[in-house]
């Protein structure tokens, strides 16, 4: 697949990329880190290796008041310059060119972490952020713009290929070209010329320190999803305009982060913003990138052959596979880790303050950590249980040579990956059992479904030198009264078995697999959904940026969700449970109740294995009592591989 567009030059002034595809940036947390420099030279050379055409590192905070945090990248001292040399030379040494981003959060900053207010173009305060900014004056604008013009300076003396100003998701420049943020009334704000003259200062200022033959990218928001926002007449304007200050190539951004639509979590489509760019790249002349929900090769090289961009921009994809060009262009395409959109490392981990990794590729930011040797003993490894902690589990091992036969009691592989992918907006986690499924046929790994092993006499126990128990959590059964009809399901009972569910369901438990078994009901007609939970917040152990889009779906498919319960005190005829809530005595009836309530580690055949003097290594589910959240199960299981 060589000839593909994909794989085509492509020059942005006078660098030329060795393909059409962009590493966007993102922030991963490393630099933070003891051997932080280090960490992140290993993270982003594993991916220049394998055929990125440019990488854009995330955000360089062009001053103090303008950094994400501690943990993220600096551009404002001299020594910045000698800090990053070691990081670009490697990775031109591994055949990539990478550019630095360019970044003042603006209001998005957080004063506990630069220890100075955030600053912003008028003093309106982020929902998503605890601090009130402070108003710019004329003086901290010109001193913004020097700021950024330095920035650029020291990067391209660092030896960085490009530059990319951050003007999109809602950051400081972002911010002064919405209405919404800049209420100021001096020539920084007011009519649409006005808001739009920071980024046309900072994007000549640049160009003035780097040079006309050096490269200057601006990430420019194509669509805030914001109220009452930028409008699409003025950010066509506003592009046109880039490209008149100065700007080689347009990469058009999607929402900011206080947005309450969701721009690239698993719920949207794939390619769902593309629109966006192609309607941009018709009004410009200068190369325009194209972002957000692009995680496939294949559909990237059909957008790249349509003509209506001149290139693809992706981010998560590589920390979910470093190799997805190189397996894309060797034919491969079916080995591809593809990334799920699911947040929970990546994205959750950076607003927790935590180094960003991946739930598929637990090796993303650990490369320095995470190493995958040969074995120098070959053992016999018996996994029991197919779900994501066994899957990866028998992957690294086999991978390491070990001889590994995978079991699982049930006809496909998965386990409860096999409910995710079937609830509404987490189709992806199909790709995921696509990709251990392709694993493992490659690396030999015996595979034997449909069946249990009971007892330590069966001869697969006998014959293994490791054992692995990867067999998954048991649902959790509360003490209610009642509680053990034959009519009454586990939420497991109910994935497996939906027309054993009727019209009217009473959903007992109000986390995360409780609200995926709501939204997995209605999309099978059930027409009345009651969740009934003791804590107040539903949808525990989801995280921050997929967890409101699960409470607002749910909300709009009127699932009704009652918490605060104070005891559940019987259940009478398997249909109908009796609560006090509020200190007043309450009943609801339905068709069917479903338990939801948590759930319990599954250890029941370690000890039996340990008994016969069997090494016994319990992960996921059976150890931890994980729910449909599937980054531990994975981390354990690669962990494990590594051990044996």
């Amino acid at each position: 697949m060589a000839s593909d567009t994909l794989f085509q030059p492509f020059n942005i002034n006078s660098l030329t990329l060795r393909t059409r595809v962009i590493m966007g940036s993102m922030h991963v947390g490393l630099e933070g880190l003891e051997d932080g420099t280090n960490k992140l030279t290993e993270f982003y050379k594993r991916r220049a290796k394998n055929h990125v055409g440019l990488i854009v590192t995330g955000g360089a905070a062009v001053n103090k008041e303008g950094s994400g945090g501690l943990d993220f990248m600096t551009i404002y001292k001299e020594s910045d310059v000698d800090r990053w040399k070691p990081l670009t030379k490697e990775i031109h040494d591994a055949g990539g060119a990478i550019a630095l981003q360019l970044f003042h959060a603006g209001r998005y900053a957080y004063k506990a972490l630069t220890g100075v207010d955030p600053v912003a173009p008028s003093s309106i305060q982020s929902p998503i952020n605890p601090d009130k900014p402070v108003e710019m004056t004329q003086e901290d604008i010109f001193r913004t713009i020097v700021d950024f013009a330095q920035g650029a300076r020291r990067a391209k003396e660092a030896g960085f290929d490009a530059v990319e100003i951050m003007g999109s998701e809602g950051y400081l420049i972002n911010q002064f070209t919405s209405p919404v943020t800049n209420k100021r009334t001096d020539p920084w704000g007011g009519c649409f010329e006005k808001r739009i003259a920071l980024s046309l200062r900072v994007t000549k200022a640049v160009r003035q320190a780097v040079g006309k033959d050096f490269p200057i990218l601006f990430r420019m928001s194509g669509l805030d999803l914001i109220d009452g926002s930028t409008p699409e007449a003025e950010t066509l304007r506003w592009a046109k305009e880039l490209e008149k200050a100065g700007a080689d190539a347009l990469n058009i951004g999607i929402g900011w982060h206080e947005s309450r639509t969701p721009t690239i979590s698993m719920k949207v489509p794939r390619m769902n913003f593309v629109y966006v760019a192609e309607k941009i790249k018709a009004e410009v002349t200068i190369p325009v990138i194209a972002s957000n929900r692009i995680n496939d090769p294949i559909e990237a090289n059909k957008l790249l052959q349509k003509g209506t961009v001149d290139l693809i921009s992706m981010a998560r994809p590589f920390l979910a596979d470093p190799e997805i060009l190189t397996k894309y262009r060797e034919n491969r395409v079916n080995e591809i880790n593809t990334c799920i959109a699911c947040n929970q490392a990546c994205l959750d981990h950076v607003f927790e303050g935590l180094p960003a990794t991946c739930l598929v590729n637990p090796e993303a930011g650990r490369e320095t950590e995470l190493i995958l040797t040969q074995t120098m003993v070959q053992k016999k490894v018996l996994v029991i249980g197919a779900g994501p902690a066994g899957l990866e589990a028998s992957r690294v091992a086999a991978e390491r040579g070990h001889s590994v036969t995978l079991v699982d009691g049930q006809s496909e592989l998965g386990g409860q990956l096999n409910y995710a992918k079937n609830i509404p907006g987490k189709g992806e986690f199909h790709e995921t059992i696509r990709y251990y499924k392709v694993q493992l046929n490659r690396l030999h790994v015996v595979v034997l479904l449909n069946k249990v092993i009971s007892g330590a006499d069966d001869p697969l126990v006998q014959d293994a030198d490791v054992i692995i128990i990867g067999t998954g959590i048991v649902p959790r059964i509360p003490d209610i009264d009642g509680i053990h009809s034959s009519s009454i399901l586990t939420y497991r009972q109910a994935f497996e078995n939906p027309r054993k569910v009727g019209k009217n369901v009473i959903i007992v438990g109000g986390g995360g697999i409780a609200c995926d078994l709501a939204l997995f009901l209605k999309e099978r007609e059930c027409e009345t959904i009651t969740m009934l939970q003791r804590g107040k917040a539903f949808g525990r152990g989801i995280g921050k940026t997929t967890r409101w889009t699960t409470l607002l779906e749910l909300r709009q498919k009127k699932v009704k969700m009652t918490g605060g319960i104070e005891s559940y005190n019987k259940i009478e005829n398997g249909k109908k449970i009796f609560y006090t809530h509020h200190g007043e005595e309450k009943s609801i009836k339905g068709d069917t109740i479903v338990i939801a309530a948590g759930q319990l580690t599954n250890e029941a055949l370690a000890e039996k294995f340990k008994d016969i003097g069997k090494k016994v290594h319990i992960i996921g589910g059976a150890r931890h009592a994980l729910g449909l959240d599937a980054k531990k199960a994975i981390y354990d299981g690669t962990i494990v591989g590594r051990e044996l």
